[in-house]
């Protein structure tokens, strides 16, 4: 294993690399705190909308309205002179080369080593974790591996979904960063236990199938719609609830808005079919006129 770079005892010019818009945050609280910081490291404009125009990303945006020089090269993060690196949601794997120039300190939302990876908040939703957490952890070769600076435990609330969580750890974990490079990082701690992993999303885990279960499909929409296919067409689901009475309905059949699933019924509340705009479930079944039918490819 290579020898990386340690970060000094005292820290007050740091290189910063995020992305999104939870990445935002964090910056400005450096900034606000009075650390100094030279450039910003961030993911190259992408392409969105019909138009194909460039668009940059939240803390790029951020940064140029901060008056903070911007590169899209991670080559750049040893260009400037810095005590340390922060990343937060960069969403690159940091090649060891970098790591042996500049020490890096990474906020990662969980609590290690459970859901290393690039979507520990989806996959603590999806999973229906009573907690998470943050942790202020050393970059080091391997994924999420890090020995951890600092961590404070988040209860999940049952009504929170991906964006009430991550508002909260966001919050927290900015505090956390600032506090540790004001104070001064010690010792990292290796993490302890077996790891998990949070792995990306995919279309396929938000179908609705005859294998899906009422409080799983639940679980999901708190962090993104759901879809199913009715009739050979597509409806959105955006919103559901595990049904509180006993609807009589078989496995796969969708009666009003009651839909049978391998646990019981989901009772829909706001769905979006094929080229219309979000509706309340009533409506949709309403305007079938009240027929049953089934999920396309019951099995």
């Amino acid at each position: 294993m290579a020898d990386l770079a340690t970060p000094p005892s005292s820290i007050s010019r740091v290189v910063y690399m995020g992305s999104p818009g939870i990445a935002v945050p964090p910056l400005e609280g450096l900034v606000q705190a009075g650390f100094e910081v030279p450039l910003v490291i961030t993911r190259p404009d992408a392409r969105r909308g019909r138009g194909g125009k460039t668009t940059p990303n939240p803390v790029k945006v951020a940064a140029e309205e901060l008056g903070i020089p911007v590169s899209h090269d991670l080559a750049d993060v040893t260009s400037v002179e810095a005590d340390i690196g922060v990343v937060v949601a960069y969403g690159r794997i940091i090649p060891t080369e970098v790591l042996q120039q500049i020490a890096l300190v990474n906020l990662h939302f969980s609590l290690l080593p459970k859901w290393r990876g690039a979507a520990p908040l989806e996959r603590a939703l999806i999973a229906g974790d009573s907690e998470t957490g943050v942790c202020l952890m050393a970059i080091a070769e391997g994924l999420d591996t890090g020995g951890v600076y600092d961590v404070e435990t988040i209860e999940i609330q049952e009504t929170w979904g991906l964006s009430e969580l991550g508002a909260k750890c966001v919050d927290v974990g900015t505090s956390m960063l600032v506090r540790n490079l004001t104070d001064g990082l010690r010792q990292p701690a290796e993490q302890i236990g077996d790891p998990t992993y949070a792995s990306m999303l995919s279309a396929a885990e938000f179908e609705i199938t005859t294998e899906s279960t009422a409080a799983g499909i639940v679980r999901h929409l708190k962090v993104r719609p759901c879809w199913m296919m009715v009739d050979g067409k597509r409806v959105k689901v955006i919103a559901a609830s595990v049904a509180s009475a006993h609807h009589d309905v078989e496995l796969g059949e969708l009666k009003g808005v009651a839909l049978g699933l391998a646990d019981g019924a989901l009772q829909l509340v706001t769905v979006q079919p094929e080229g219309k705009k979000p509706m309340p479930a009533s409506d949709w079944a309403q305007g079938r006129q009240g027929k049953s039918s089934y999920l396309d490819l019951v099995t």
